[in-house]
């Protein structure tokens, strides 16, 4: 039977790679006091589950020159969806997009240089065929960042205390 869910080595595995990520497989495992068999296995087995889902550097908009950060919401013809996404997709200042529910319809986080290239970046939004209007909010500053890793830790004592319970 398929394992399912982190245990605290898949938890600690993870924490070491987000803290330190350029620590090699041999030595993940000394810190840890587990064969290098052992972490690669479980690394293995969350890549092909989805755990894991890039190595790659996260980038800083605002070192690449994008210190200004909005969050747009469109409101679209639903049929368009499709060719909308792909042509918000083709906007480089656009750093993600959701299909959401509630108002509006789907929800853009976007980078610019300052409020004008804000501007031309929703602007360039309101001209694609299908998005009907806009409504955005400059972010002043961040005071969570995106973050997983306490989810996975959370999600790991979660598991344990249903099983505790059973």
């Amino acid at each position: 039977m398929a394992r399912t869910g982190l245990d605290a080595l898949d938890v600690r595995i993870l924490r070491l790679l987000r803290e330190r990520p350029r620590t090699g497989l041999l030595e993940i495992s000394r810190l840890l006091g587990v064969a290098r068999g052992t972490v690669q296995a479980r690394l293995d087995r969350m890549i092909a589950d989805g755990v894991v889902a890039d190595f790659g550097p996260n980038l800083s908009p605002r070192a690449l020159g994008y210190p200004v950060q909005a969050f747009t919401t469109l409101e679209v013809e639903q049929a368009s969806r499709a060719d909308i996404s792909a042509a918000l997709a083709a906007i480089p200042e656009v750093l993600e997009a959701h299909i959401v529910t509630g108002p509006g319809d789907v929800w853009c986080r976007i980078a610019g240089r300052d409020n004008e290239h804000i501007q031309s970046v929703i602007d360039r939004t309101l001209t694609i065929p299908g998005v009907r209007r806009s409504s955005t909010v400059i972010a002043l500053s961040v005071v969570v960042p995106h973050r997983v890793q306490p989810l996975a830790e959370h999600a790991e004592h979660a598991e344990h205390a249903e099983l505790g319970e059973r």
